[in-house]
């Protein structure tokens, strides 16, 4: 019997099994990104108190055309950064939702870095 898994599927279960290990609290809340394949999403989250803290995404920021989606997620994650530490949070859990650690992903935790958020 041939068995065929899906990318979407796939990801999800990585989600599933990392989730289990990452939790955001008030101190170190949970910075959750999403891409798609045209967008990129981020959002500061309190897990204990179910809380969206700050979000960002490559929606709401100017985007030149010539632009590639890394530097677009690279401003999302300047932009999110810079949110955070106007609510006093600079440590945050990086929650990568099951999305490979490169591209666009690492463009974005590179650019919350470099603007001043620890993880």
């Amino acid at each position: 019997m041939l068995v065929i898994t899906y990318k979407k599927e796939s990801r999800e279960k990585r989600h599933a099994s990392l989730r289990k290990r990452i939790q955001g609290t008030a101190e170190r809340p949970r910075l959750a990104v999403f891409r798609s394949s045209r967008h990129i999403y981020a959002q500061v989250i309190d897990d204990l108190r179910h809380k969206t803290l700050a979000g960002a995404s490559d929606l709401g920021l100017e985007r030149l055309d010539d632009e590639d989606k890394k530097a677009a997620a690279k401003k999302v994650g300047a932009a999110i950064a810079k949110k955070c530490l106007e609510n006093g949070i600079d440590k945050v859990v990086f929650d990568r939702a099951g999305f490979k650690y490169h591209g666009r992903i690492s463009a974005l935790a590179d650019g919350a870095r470099e603007a001043g958020l620890k993880f």
